[in-house]
């Protein structure tokens, strides 16, 4: 049995080096919200940190994974929804379909750990995952209220929701 440190545990699992890392984590661990999307790392659906880099696990082949990295999935990121960058994309309606959502909510949080404020160009470079629904300017804005504390007027922005007003 291998062993791999993710979200904070060490879990067991078995499975060939050239699996990829997306494989163990979805069907062996059992921690389905990291995505399969296009398995060529483009589209960013299956974004996971690896010693917190935001990685495409679907081209991580396992033999690649040292030993004593340290994975977190979105699971990880906070299982009570509970991080900044959760609550701005329930806040600002983000998702649509939501399928991208768990890569660009690692993507996210990897961009605002390494630059905690962010730009329009700096979040337009972070962020390469893809969303076929097209909530860029969503995510956009989810970013930069994260980054002002959860402040949507501090971050700038004047968003009215639908039958809720302002916000």
């Amino acid at each position: 049995m291998a062993k791999l440190n993710v979200n904070g545990k060490w879990r067991e699992f078995e499975a060939e080096p050239d699996t990829p890392l997306l494989w163990v984590l979805r069907e062996q661990l059992g921690l389905t919200g990291t995505k399969y999307g296009c398995g060529v790392a483009q589209c960013g659906a299956c974004t996971v940190h690896i010693d917190g880099v935001p990685e495409r696990s679907c081209v991580v082949p396992l033999s690649s994974v040292k030993p004593d990295a340290k994975i977190v999935t979105i699971e990880g990121l906070s299982a009570d929804g509970s991080h900044p960058l959760q609550k701005a994309f329930v806040a600002l309606d983000v998702p649509q379909c939501g399928y991208c959502q768990s890569g660009m909510l690692m993507a996210a949080a990897a961009l605002l750990q390494s630059n905690p404020k962010p730009t329009d160009a700096d979040i337009d470079a972070g962020i390469t995952n893809l969303c076929r629904c097209g909530t860029y300017n969503r995510v956009r804005a989810a970013i930069k209220v994260a980054a002002q504390g959860g402040d949507a007027k501090r971050a700038g922005l004047a968003i009215e929701h639908a039958g809720r007003g302002k916000s």
